[in-house]
């Protein structure tokens, strides 16, 4: 009897043992699962926020609204292209002679104009330069005339080169509107009947460069005198390897460079160690080495991050992003108000006082507090915008960065160190004389036919 109850009990802890095994074996099935979904939710975010398609909204809406403006009063102002002042040539549209219906007698009723502006067909203007070459009866020197519209001394087998304005429009092409040195070369063919290699337009990028030496120092020394300044920073490839873009703008003047790394001994190259203006960034920590500066930490990531949060977290974990979330619009509503300084400040320390005191309460989930964290390492340059004035966010850079994202999506960046450093110059001077109202394009081939080089221009 005794033995049958022992083996019966120990069926049920047989039994009780194959279940205990059997749920230890799914948990760690869905503890797989969980992870792997949790890291195809970090790539889609991730890719979300650098698709291949720069611009991509999405998968398209099943019902989209009918494209173009509403018909009726809803249209807004109707517009068309001005009436030429003059026209160039004057053709005659005849009627003919019979209808072409019935073959009846056509008669007249007046005449109307038809305007068209059209691009003439362009050639290659050919220019020889006689170059007189001599000598000094005194001191031997060996001296060679110079035409104010030649770009270079050179003779013999670099005789024959490209003008400064193929090389200044091919440079446009480039380095602000993002076409390869292909697709430049083709564009010249299509359009002037223009054949260039990609070297040659190569080459033209980096002999321009160093002719804007003195500019680009000028327009990165305009940058850190600059009473406020943002900065932000992006992936680049240089060889095939990673590499970082940084920029540091603002309203009048921008500066670009590439470095291998993306930490503070790379930025003070461009932005001086000791900058003591504000500086508008994100989070990135190497931009509290600025000691001297004034921080604003981006208001938009905080919003974003604080949104995310709630989007991704239980609904029991809200209560920590949404008191952030409140507390970061009513410093931006105090922001849109028109409010006296000193009311702008004092309500800046009461915000940053709430902010702290709910940042360090307790606080439930782990990425709650990873927030917080970050929130309490920040707290000083959140709301610098209250006392100062300047930008909330950092808005400036991430414009002036983008379109350099869109070359880097279309060629891939650089192949050398030497087309990185072109790429910073050209770049920071197609920008900056934007922002100044320069024609960077004549700016460019009037700098080529300068004997030494000079500023393409004074930032003003």
């Amino acid at each position: 009897m005794a033995g049958s109850e022992a083996e019966r009990y120990e069926a049920v802890i047989a039994e009780l043992r194959a279940g205990l095994a059997e749920r230890d074996a799914r948990i760690d099935a869905l503890s797989a699962q969980v992870s792997q979904l949790g890291k195809l939710l970090d790539e889609a975010r991730r890719a979300g926020k650098r698709q291949a398609a720069p611009f991509s909204k999405g998968d398209p809406k099943p019902e989209p609204a009918t494209p173009g403006r509403k018909s009726g009063k809803a249209y807004g102002k109707r517009a068309a292209r001005p009436v030429p002042d003059v026209a160039d040539r004057e053709l005659e549209a005849v009627l003919p002679s019979c209808c072409p219906d019935c073959g009846g007698v056509v008669i007249g009723d007046g005449v109307r104009d038809q305007w068209v502006s059209e691009v003439p067909k362009c050639e290659p203007v050919v220019t020889r330069f006689r170059v007189h070459v001599g000598h000094c009866t005194g001191c031997e020197r060996r001296l060679q005339g110079r035409h104010p519209e030649q770009s270079s001394d050179a003779l013999g087998a670099a005789g024959v080169q490209l003008g400064p304005r193929v090389k200044a429009f091919a440079q446009f092409l480039h380095y602000q509107l993002g076409l390869s040195f292909e697709r430049c070369a083709d564009t010249l063919a299509r359009l002037f009947g223009f054949h260039a290699s990609r070297a040659a337009l190569c080459r033209a990028g980096e002999v321009t460069a160093l002719a804007l030496a003195p500019t680009h120092a000028a327009i990165e020394k305009a940058v850190n005198d600059a009473p406020a300044v943002t900065a932000d920073e992006t992936g680049w490839r240089v060889g095939g390897r990673r590499s970082w873009l940084w920029v540091v703008t603002y309203a009048k003047a921008t500066a670009y460079r590439i470095t291998v790394g993306r930490g503070f001994d790379d930025i003070k190259d461009m932005l001086d160690a000791d900058y003591d203006g504000i500086l508008v960034r994100d989070g990135w920590a190497p931009y509290r080495s600025y000691t001297k500066a004034t921080h604003q930490s981006c208001l938009a990531h905080l919003c974003r991050r604080a949104h995310e949060l709630k989007v991704e977290l239980p609904r029991y974990e809200h209560g920590f992003p949404n008191a952030v979330a409140e507390i970061l619009d009513e410093a931006l509503g105090w922001r849109d108000e028109d409010r006296p300084v000193d009311e702008r400040v004092e309500a800046a320390e009461v915000l940053q006082d709430r902010l702290v005191s709910v940042c360090t309460a307790t606080i439930i989930g782990d990425k709650n507090r990873t927030f917080a964290n970050h929130l309490i390492r920040e707290a000083d340059a959140i709301f610098t915008f209250l006392r100062h004035g300047n930008d909330a966010a950092n808005w400036r850079a991430e414009q002036a960065i983008r379109p350099a994202v869109v070359n880097r999506k279309t060629y891939g960046g650089n192949r050398t160190e030497r087309g990185a450093h072109t790429q910073s110059v050209l770049m920071s001077f197609l920008v900056t004389a934007r922002q100044q109202g320069h024609d960077a394009i004549e700016l460019l081939v009037g700098l080529a036919r300068e004997p030494a080089p000079a500023l393409a221009f004074i930032i003003n």
